[in-house]
């Protein structure tokens, strides 16, 4: 099924070419498979009742994304959930045409749940506004709340600071010789947020240190974050695809990743401050 995009009102020159470059989809562990673009991901779960895609990424990319589904051996119309990380035009901006195609209902972190229905991006920053299709939400979603979709279920924490709904994914897959937690952080990374006088956001800042401080207390085997090179999540791929079954397993990165989040965090605020 050929998926009709509709075009961003407005697309960031400088946007990384890794961003619309293709990717063949790999699997990673158990029920997940990567299907998303080299450079900003999208995750296709697959459970007993039809499958689970985590963000749509640019607009541009719906019609890629809709392909490696089919490639990794599901129908479109059995995509039954699609749910987005957060209300930014680089992860949600695909949504609008992928839910067309499949017909699936969207689930969104409660506080993006405006922002996505009008797509018009929370806060302020200082790169301004950029718009993206808007995309009807059927569940807003709250922190520790769960989707089910056969036997597979996701837990949702809030992660907001990036955004205010911006959530973070939980999932555990059956392996041996114990089963595996895989976590989809959300983005805590500054990015062009204001913290210093957000009138659309005051409380940014003490959002964005309670989901820091929250993702440092989840224990995660596999992390799989919206863009990939946070976790090497390509070259992971490859390993895995060359044999290396345990490839993505690495129970030191999320760790890594929160430390070096919550630096520049600090960072960026007394820059700002300054």
């Amino acid at each position: 099924m050929a998926i009709a995009v509709t075009a961003p009102l407005l697309l960031g020159a400088a946007d990384p070419p890794a961003w619309t470059r293709p990717q063949v989809p790999f699997p990673i562990a158990g029920p997940i498979t990567y299907v998303g673009s080299e450079g900003i991901a999208a995750y296709l779960i697959k459970t007993s009742a039809g499958a689970i895609l985590i963000d749509g990424t640019l607009a541009e990319n719906a019609g890629m994304i809709g392909r490696n589904i089919e490639k990794a051996g599901v129908r479109l119309r059995d995509v039954k959930l699609i749910l987005v990380t957060h209300a930014h035009f680089d992860h949600a901006a695909g949504a609008a045409a992928l839910k067309r195609a499949t017909g699936a209902r969207v689930v969104a972190g409660i506080r993006d749940v405006r922002a996505l229905e009008t797509g018009v991006p929370p806060g302020e920053t200082n790169y301004g506004v950029i718009r993206f299709p808007k995309v009807e939400v059927g569940r807003g979603i709250r922190d520790g709340e769960t989707v089910t979709l056969g036997t597979t279920t996701l837990t949702a924490r809030a992660t907001a600071g990036h955004t205010p709904g911006c959530t973070t994914w939980t999932m555990r897959i059956p392996a041996r010789p114990r089963p595996l937690d895989v976590v989809f952080p959300c983005s805590v990374s500054v990015a062009g947020n204001r913290l210093i006088g957000n009138r659309a956001y005051p409380g940014i800042v003490a959002d964005y240190r309670r989901s820091i401080a929250m993702l440092g207390t989840l224990h995660a085997d596999i992390v799989l974050p919206s863009h990939p090179e946070l976790a090497d999540v390509i070259a992971r791929g490859e390993r895995r695809q060359a044999g290396h079954t345990t490839a993505f397993v690495d129970p030191t990165l999320l760790p890594k990743i929160v430390a070096k989040a919550k630096v520049a965090f600090d960072a960026d605020l007394a820059k700002q401050a300054r």
